[in-house]
């Protein structure tokens, strides 16, 4: 039986870490507080659902209403797909390339207006503009489907259904190493060093001429660039979206929690920081009515992981507020060369 939760544990494994990778460079280099996080893995499937779609619908020259002309488009171009394997990876890219850009465009749009706050009030407004948007895109049924939902392409249509998880498992797993690799040269970069002085002492960056207002803008919208790639992804996995799936539990507090428990301002903590959660969060997913039984517990299970992530980020915070895999200082190659000299 466990055996078989290793797809999902690595799938999921690999949507959450591009979801805090993104995060750690705003909030664990930058300092940047963004409760707003599931915005820009919303703004991921509106990419496909709402841009590739009415695409393939103009394509196919459908007409109706927005969700049924999405049932039919999606129909006919996963036909199209399970004859030509070369649409759904050039559907694959296309998604990628317009959710990087939409997420990007938003990130940056969303941060003006409170980018010269300070941390708190900048945290907050940025889960506000979130939850507005999220309500937006529940009620308007035209955006992605609302609360009704639509179906999404299939790009592995030409996959029998057996191998479809693991195939989509190990094109998740290799973008999510791209970007970390995207992410640890960036880093280590004296942009990334302007980060961490930022998220260290605003003032003393300020001091040296740079544009703290600029740094916050430019840092939120490459990491909503980034999460927007994780919801592009999820959505082609599912091949469906329902807007209420991107919730501020799922997509801000528990990648906060991972970012937390593997070490902020380190991408390999944060790896290990989403490994261990994914691993807990699948195995009290499927084993969780099992639980209720011999611990004899008094409500629902399904309530059981937010009590359980919940006590864990405030044990993380009092007493490991530095993670599982603390945060190393940069070592610069003249940094380096003065240290083997000593």
């Amino acid at each position: 039986m466990i055996i078989e939760l290793i797809p999902m544990i690595l799938l999921w494994f690999g949507l959450y870490y591009i979801v805090s990778l993104s995060l750690n460079m705003e909030f664990g280099y930058a300092g940047i507080p963004n409760f707003g996080k599931a915005l820009s893995v919303l703004v991921g499937a509106i990419a496909v659902g709402g841009i590739l779609n009415r695409l393939l619908i103009l394509y196919f020259g459908i007409g109706g209403d927005f969700i049924t002309g999405s049932t039919y488009a999606t129909s006919m171009i996963n036909d199209l797909i399970a004859s030509n394997p070369i649409v759904g990876i050039g559907i694959l890219v296309l998604a990628i390339i317009l959710a990087s850009i939409l997420g990007f465009i938003v990130g940056a749009i969303f941060i003006l207006p409170s980018a010269k706050l300070k941390e708190d009030y900048l945290g907050i407004t940025l889960l506000a503009i979130s939850e507005a948007v999220l309500l937006v895109c529940t009620y308007n049924l035209n955006i992605i489907g609302g609360y009704y939902g639509i179906s999404t392409p299939d790009i592995l249509a030409f996959v029998s259904g057996e191998y479809r998880g693991w195939v989509f498992t190990g094109i998740v797993l290799a973008i999510a190493f791209l970007i970390y690799l995207f992410f640890e040269r960036l880093l280590n970069t004296p942009y990334g060093r302007v980060l961490r002085a930022m998220r260290e002492n605003e003032d003393t960056v300020k001091a040296f001429g740079r544009n703290i207002m600029k740094l916050r803008i430019k840092t939120v919208a490459i990491g909503s660039a980034i999460g927007a790639i994780a919801g592009a992804l999820y959505s082609l996995y599912t091949v469906n979206i329902v807007a209420n799936a991107f919730t501020r539990v799922e997509w801000t507090f528990f990648p906060f929690l991972m970012v937390l428990l593997g070490g902020k301002g380190n991408n390999k903590g944060v790896a290990l920081g989403v490994l261990c959660y994914v691993i807990v969060k699948v195995l009290l997913d499927v084993y969780k009515y099992d639980l209720k039984e011999a611990l004899g517990i008094p409500f629902e299970p399904v309530w059981l992981s937010y009590i359980l992530f919940g006590v864990l980020m405030l044990l993380i915070l009092y007493y490991k507020p530095s993670g599982l895999i603390p945060e190393k200082p940069i070592l610069t190659k003249p940094i380096k060369k003065f240290m083997q000299n000593q």
